[in-house]
């Protein structure tokens, strides 16, 4: 038994443990996952009482939220030993979704910080903290725009300071922005399917709007109203699928019904088919970097789906590692991760995104790209990784401009420190160090990858041009 092993099993021991607490580092909680929604009440609170979308969106989820506490002095306990105690809620709750989209001024501040407070202390196990406010950039006074970036500060540093694999994240709504585009984010960030997603914003784009294109009038609000599921029957293009986090993409688009493609390089072809296999879809084997790896894409399609078969999703996970200091990196470890990373998505996407190609993006289609921390923040011995990263980071905003016309949204996912075969090989004592190094003292799972993919994925989830980090509020980067 190697080094590794003997030191991962003391670890994870009761005895491994029980020396961790004694050393002063807390245990981590095991999350909430898949779609539970929280076990505890939902309470809301509003900052200036305004208005807003959140009530009927929390309603069509089945949510009859709870009316929040608010620590004044007139609320506050006082102790035996004169002590004041904040007011406190009779249980857990499950999470508290805070309404700031009327908050303006400075002075507003300081209802968050009153109904945050006594909220923070009662959240269960994997409970949720929701702020929802404006977008800074739309505010049409300076202070408007400093407060709601002030917000941004607070859902962070709450973020840090919670525990038991609680989580903050904050909303920023679009003006336009309706309960049925509001539900399936607050779906999405109160469920377990946001275990690993803290400390994070989610920017929220004006609706899509009508245009006439070479595949006829997209939009998604004619589609509802006419009783049209845009996923029915969609199909989904998954590259880098034959194990780790492709592979459990695949999965989880799987179990909601699509058809999935999947793709990696032929010597992946066995892990490959019996991925698709498992989920019923078809397998390409296909080194992307090939310069007619889009035409194949789309001539596989076609020939499984029909010829007037078009792609709903397409994501963009194939992604390779050639780590080395600069000082030691050669060209070939240099052009190869770009290759893989970076080069390669832009061929296929001129291809499948041709208007009217067999095979290719169907109008009114998702593009979700794999970004990473690294892209975020770099990272010792990584230059090139962080640079075809941070690449992906760029494609996804002009891309996502670009496309707008043809309802075509892209957004991106930045996964942190996720537990896979790749980051098994990681000395024991890194991993350990790479775990406790985000919010929720853990290491992500494939999954937690996966879950946001779908969301943002999701015709209903009104979000363009935006990375997602997946990674359990890492320190690094913002």
């Amino acid at each position: 038994m190697n080094f590794d092993r003997i030191v991962s099993g003391v670890l994870d021991s009761p005895l491994g443990k029980t020396v961790a607490a004694k050393a002063g580092l807390p245990a981590a909680t095991e999350l909430r996952r898949g779609a539970a929604m929280p076990a505890g009440p939902v309470v809301l609170a509003t900052v200036n009482t305004a208005g807003s979308a959140i009530p009927d969106a929390l309603g069509s989820l089945g949510i009859d939220p709870q009316p929040a506490l608010v620590d004044t002095p007139d609320a506050r306990t006082t102790d035996a030993d004169g002590r004041q105690r904040p007011p406190a809620y009779p249980g857990r709750i499950g999470a508290i979704v805070l309404d700031a989209t009327a908050a303006a001024r400075v002075g507003d501040l300081e209802q968050v910080r009153a109904v945050l407070r006594p909220a923070v202390k009662a959240l269960e196990p994997s409970g949720r903290v929701l702020i929802v406010a404006g977008d800074p950039a739309t505010a049409s006074e300076v202070e408007t725009a400093a407060v709601r970036q002030a917000l941004d500060g607070i859902m962070r540093s709450v973020g840090k300071e919670l525990r038991h694999g609680a989580t903050c994240n904050l909303i920023q709504v679009a003006d336009a922005t309706t309960a049925a585009d509001l539900a399936p984010v607050l779906r999405f960030a109160l469920s377990g399917r946001s275990a690993y997603v803290n400390g994070q914003p989610f920017v929220l784009a004006p609706p899509v709007e009508p245009v006439e294109t070479s595949e006829g009038l997209y939009k998604l609000d004619q589609q509802r109203s006419a009783g049209v599921d845009p996923r029915e029957g969609r199909i989904v293009v998954v590259t880098g699928a034959a194990r780790g986090i492709g592979a459990a993409i695949a999965r989880r688009f799987a179990a909601d019904g699509d058809r999935v493609v999947v793709i990696d390089v032929p010597v992946a072809g066995q892990a490959l088919a019996e991925v698709a296999n498992e989920i019923h879809g078809t397998a390409l084997q296909l080194d992307i970097t090939a310069p007619d790896a889009g035409q194949r894409i789309a001539r596989h399609v076609v020939e499984r789906y029909g010829p007037d078969a078009r792609v709903g999703a397409l994501v963009h996970c194939a992604g390779i590692l050639r780590d080395k200091m600069l000082v030691n990196l050669d060209e070939q470890r240099w052009g190869a991760v770009l290759e893989v990373n970076l080069a390669a998505q832009f061929r296929i996407n001129d291809v499948l995104l041709a208007p009217g190609q067999p095979g290719g993006i169907a109008d009114g289609g998702r593009i979700v790209a794999i970004a990473s921390t690294s892209g975020w923040a770099g990272n010792k011995g990584q230059t090139n990784y962080a640079a075809s990263k941070a690449g992906v980071m760029g494609m996804v905003r002009a891309l996502s401009a670009r496309l707008a016309d043809r309802g075509i949204v892209v957004n991106g996912v930045a996964p942190g420190f996720i537990e896979t075969d790749m980051t098994a090989s990681i000395p024991v004592i890194d991993r350990e160090i790479f775990r406790r190094s985000s919010s929720l003292l853990q290491g992500g799972r494939p999954v937690d990858v996966a879950e946001a993919i779908v969301f943002l994925a999701d015709p209903a989830t009104p979000m363009n041009g935006q990375v997602l980090r997946v990674c359990g509020q890492l320190i690094v980067g913002r």
